[in-house]
């Protein structure tokens, strides 16, 4: 069982290789420039525009509230929070900490790059998700890659075959990531770091089977029972949760942020040096030739920067696909602001607190800790009666990582409609829930590895439809432009189906 598990490893090892380093990130970024040129800088050129029609629209009840006539979808102001329920966990903290770690300061500058870029892809992303959604048999909205990929690429010539078979294979992918990333491995993230956090020496000792703890269990049916009573209430649920926790959790991880940096003020500006210095220049601490150090800080900037956005896996459009808007164009708004918010405020103040509070060295690129604990190590630094830094990052993982799992719970569940049909959700939702004790359980990150992968795999086929339709995404973005901006008179290009 051991060598079969070690050869599973191995295999796994080769493709997650192959798909994050070898060629996702080149069209990860590829994409995201294409994007961005097609649409003429769109989130620079229209910057005020899309700020106006997103954060600075929270207050109209267009955007906040609900159409009476279309009970089935939702506000855009709760798809953009759903979005970002599933986006910002792990990856905002552990994985910014990780990326630092093994690229140095300069892998942050990288994030950038790939977060300024990857907020097009996500744009165009969302743009045709709107534009080809359709609804299902339950009058819900339905939209997400397999849909452009089945009727924007398959409506080319020649193309039928392949746009199907790539939206099917999208949708057994994002299934099983689902699973993984969506699932056990943010769930296994919060029971470590509650146990570490809030510790319970009886219940850690005393075993429930082999090495899992009670405390482990205990957590973990807490947590599945959760789950259960929002996801299996449906979209409607679990976007009033999301936006309501959501807001909460990001205003507060920034306030602690700002207070640990505020602490340290006077590092702010090394700390900026820094990354923008060892983005081409890194520390020697990272070893191995120059060529191969600089590889490696631009790779771990750019793979964190989209683990912690989403910007290019076509994972947030399915949920952005429910927005009650008709204009595809202003649903993409609200995926820029995504990633945006993601990577530039959340990703950046967790860069921030640990460059500037001592637990990683400047200097010679060395970090106080592991990965793992890094952030919880610099926000003890300045919260440290009783451990308050390293409870509050818990509790911070805690909501970051739960709230990822139920917005996971949609994109698993509008891939399994696409292949099996909406009656049939409920299969989906009570395994999904199921897979939440798993994570509480196991301990090997084998599973974690597996579903990284799978992960990654998602953006092959989904970036191949958005490349390809890149004019369609030019074409509706203009004719927006033109309307609404330039105030011309032109016809709206709002549905595929309007336009054949």
């Amino acid at each position: 069982m051991e060598q079969l598990l070690q050869k599973i490893a191995e295999i796994n090892d080769v493709v997650n290789t192959f798909v994050w380093v070898k060629i996702g990130i080149i069209i990860l970024i590829g994409a995201g420039i294409l994007m961005t040129c097609a649409t003429k800088f769109f989130q620079v050129s229209h910057l005020g525009h899309w700020w106006k029609n997103t954060i600075g629209s929270m207050f109209k009840k267009e955007v906040i509230g609900h159409e009476k006539n279309d009970i089935k979808s939702i506000s855009p102001f709760q798809a953009l929070c759903t979005a970002l329920a599933a986006t910002v966990g792990t990856g905002n903290i552990a994985g910014v900490a990780a990326a630092i770690c093994i690229g140095g300061a300069g892998a942050v500058f990288w994030m950038w790059v790939a977060a300024f870029f990857g907020m097009m892809t996500n744009y165009s992303e969302n743009v045709l998700g709107i534009f080809f959604r359709r609804r299902n048999a339950n009058g819900e909205w339905s939209g997400g890659a397999m849909y452009y990929l089945q009727d924007g690429l398959g409506g080319k010539k020649g193309c039928k075959t392949i746009g199907r078979v790539l939206a099917i294979v999208f949708s057994i992918f994002t299934m099983f990531a689902s699973f993984g990333i969506g699932s056990m491995g943010q769930v296994n993230k919060i029971v470590l770091n509650i146990e570490s956090a809030f510790p319970v020496k009886s219940l850690i000792e005393a075993k429930a089977f082999g090495d899992v703890s009670v405390y482990a269990l205990i957590l973990g049916i807490a947590l599945m029972v959760l789950n259960a009573l929002i996801v299996l209430g449906g979209l409607k649920r679990i976007a009033s949760f999301a936006e309501k926790v959501v807001p909460f959790m990001v205003v507060m991880f920034v306030l602690g942020s700002l207070v640990v940096i505020g602490v340290n003020y006077e590092s702010i500006l090394p700390a900026l040096k820094a990354i923008f210095v060892n983005a081409f220049k890194p520390v020697a601490a990272l070893g191995g030739g120059i060529g191969f150090v600089v590889s490696t800080v631009i790779t771990q900037g750019f793979k964190r920067g989209v683990f912690s956005n989403e910007a290019g896996l076509g994972s947030s459009v399915m949920v952005h696909s429910n927005s009650n808007v008709t204009e595809p164009v202003k649903q993409g708004m609200w995926g820029i602001f995504e990633v945006f918010a993601d990577t530039m405020v959340v990703c950046t103040m967790t860069a921030l607190v640990i460059l500037t509070s001592g637990v990683y060295n400047l200097e010679n690129g060395t970090a106080a800790c592991s990965d793992a604990t890094l952030v919880a190590t610099a926000f003890n630094s300045v919260f440290s009666f009783a451990g308050l830094g390293e409870k509050f990052i818990a509790l911070a993982m805690l909501l970051f990582a739960f709230t990822t799992v139920l917005g996971w719970d949609h994109y698993g569940s509008k891939a399994w409609e696409y292949l099996f049909g909406s009656k049939s959700v409920i299969v989906f939702k009570i395994i999904h829930v199921l897979t939440v004790i798993l994570g509480a359980v196991l301990s090997s990150s084998l599973a974690w590895d597996i579903s990284d992968t799978f992960n990654g795999l998602m953006m092959i086929p989904n970036l191949i439809g958005v490349v390809c339709l890149f004019p369609l995404v030019s074409k509706i973005t203009k004719n927006y432009v033109d309307r609404n901006i330039k105030n011309k008179n032109v016809e709206p290009m709002l549905s595929f189906k309007d336009n054949k």
